[in-house]
């Protein structure tokens, strides 16, 4: 017996997981902005943090961009719910 699929089940569409990935990516390099900012006020300890917040916030953007949520479970295709049969041969009129 094939398991129905369920709609809660469905894995996200690939626009919102893309529009999410963006999202993170873009505060990720908001904050490396600030960071770069910050490094031209602040002196002593502060300005190392800062530096290294601007130097490895672009890698950490990019490997959370690119973390691709896949489904747990693989998502059940009609074609695997229906058998699929050819079509039955065609018969002309002969009349």
């Amino acid at each position: 017996m094939v398991k129905q699929q369920s709609i809660t089940s469905l894995p996200r569409s690939p626009d919102d997981d893309r529009h999410s990935r963006m999202v993170k990516y873009s505060i990720t390099m908001g904050i490396r902005v600030v960071c770069i900012g910050l490094c031209m006020v602040v002196d002593g300890w502060w300005l190392l943090v800062f530096a290294v917040g601007a130097v490895l916030l672009p890698y950490v953007a990019v490997v959370v961009a690119n973390n691709v949520i896949r489904p747990a479970r693989p998502v059940i295709r009609p074609g695997a719910i229906l058998p699929v049969h050819p079509a039955p041969p065609r018969q002309e009129n002969t009349k």
